[in-house]
């Protein structure tokens, strides 16, 4: 372990590692059960996704933890899969579910381009420290978002005008929906304020593996209360179904024929910013970026995530990429790649044993999206506040990202206004100027094109 690893240099210890790692997967294991029912509704059948699922996220995560020794787990990624399922929907204009895996087949090839060419590693050193911070803070307001939502502890309220069916998925669908409190009637919602009580007062206390022990005592918890429903191990079959696997099955012509380049311009821009948020994000609140060593470790995690977007595409889901629940386990004390392979190995088991998995309702994991929020928002204490070039863009890609419920989105205002305000400063007030990375500018240019054309 420790000639793998490195414990002793990263200051941690097997246990702490595991435990950590158990952290980050019961974080995430919804994705075995959400991803499934979203892509089924482009035709894919919902073994074959949850087969792709487990293998998809346990062989990436896997190469994360021993090639890049980073505690990051990856998996198909919420927000892309429902992109996918849109432009593959069955709809008018809907694209068949093969021409859509080709087109995630060959973002990922792009991104491996981009990785090898050291165009993404650069990225990270255009980007001032402030607006690095500002990722990681806003990540944290997003996850927290996620919790919220998950645990039920935010509803959305019909407060009149035209109504539509109000998306899931979705923050606010429309003026017609307004972000309102859960209810205390909802028994749901009570085991998610009793989880965040016991987890908060588990951190606070300093126990060890504090978070993980609040997710399994809240699952306890839930059993009397009639929230976590453990009717499905009764009729649960622990033999996977390998019947219609889409392994193979993407359709690399049709994207040419169909003349697909917006749909592939977006899978691509949106990985971009989503993965480079949550890299950045997540290895910046473990410490990983320091020196040359931490740019190093972090270009092989880009080329292990860009590889898993072409991965994921073979074996017949969408878009695989780094979770930004992978925060709970890092901190939960997670700092090495044994964390990232004890999560990886947990998905493979889930191909046999995804009734345990799932039994762990929403409820117990939303407190720990929570307190991750609160320990990535002490990020925002090394913004550079008084320099308003650098406070203005930090502060919109902190709020923009939870408000429309996109990392990505979050750092496209971020990067535009930071070029725009320093680009005035540089002109009018050179002494406030903050410089300008050439690639920033590449990247405000093609935001700009991507929402201002393409939407």
């Amino acid at each position: 372990m420790e000639t793998l690893f490195q414990l002793k240099k990263y200051n941690t210890t097997v246990s702490r590692e595991i435990i950590a790692g158990l952290t980050t997967f019961f974080t995430m294991a919804y994705i075995l059960l959400v991803n499934p029912i979203i892509l089924s509704g482009t035709g894919m059948d919902k073994n074959a996704v949850f087969f792709a699922t487990c293998v998809g996220a346990g062989v990436v995560t896997l190469l994360m933890g021993l090639f890049v020794n980073y505690p990051i787990a990856l998996a198909p990624g919420m927000g892309l899969n429902a992109y996918f399922a849109v432009i593959a929907g069955k709809h008018p204009g809907g694209i068949d579910w093969r021409v859509a895996l080709g087109c995630v087949f060959i973002s990922g090839i792009i991104f491996i381009i981009l990785t090898i060419t050291r165009i993404r590693q650069m990225l990270v050193d255009a980007v001032p420290d402030s607006l690095k911070y500002a990722i990681t803070t806003g990540i944290g307001l997003f996850i927290t978002i996620i919790g919220f939502k998950i645990g039920g502890l935010m509803s959305m309220q019909f407060v009149g005008g035209q109504p539509t069916q109000y998306a899931p998925g979705a923050f606010i669908d429309n003026n017609s929906w307004l972000p309102d409190l859960g209810s205390l009637h909802d028994k749901g919602v009570l085991l998610t304020l009793i989880g965040l009580l016991l987890t908060g007062t588990l951190m606070a206390l300093r126990v060890p593996a504090g978070m993980l022990i609040g997710i399994l005592v809240t699952t306890l918890i839930g059993i009397p209360m009639g929230v976590t429903n453990l009717s499905g191990l009764h009729s649960a079959s622990f033999i996977p179904n390998f019947s219609n696997l889409a392994v193979g099955a993407l359709d690399l012509r049709g994207v040419f024929d169909y003349g697909l380049v917006t749909a592939l311009f977006t899978f691509t821009f949106v990985e971009l910013f989503d993965t480079f948020g949550t890299l950045v994000g997540t290895a910046n609140k473990a410490g990983l970026l320091e020196g040359d060593e931490g740019k190093r470790r972090l270009g092989r995690a880009m080329l292990v995530d860009a590889f898993g977007v072409s991965f994921g595409a073979l074996l017949g889901t969408s878009t695989i990429t780094a979770f930004v629940e992978s925060g709970s386990g890092i901190a939960a004390g997670g700092r090495t790649g044994l964390t990232a392979s004890t999560v990886g190995v947990l998905f493979l088991l889930s191909i046999f044993f995804a009734p345990l998995a799932l039994v762990v309702p929403d409820q117990a994991t939303a407190p720990a999206l929570i307190i991750v929020g609160v320990l990535m928002m002490s990020a925002v204490n090394r913004i550079d506040w008084d320099n308003f070039g650098l406070a203005l863009p930090a502060f919109l890609t902190i709020i923009t990202m939870p408000l429309t419920y996109s990392i990505s989105n979050g750092i496209a205002v971020g990067f535009t206004s930071f070029v725009i305000i320093n680009a005035i400063l540089a002109v009018f007030r050179r002494d406030l100027y903050t410089r300008i990375h050439w690639l920033m500018v590449v990247i405000v240019i093609l935001a700009v094109w991507r929402y201002g054309w393409m939407l």
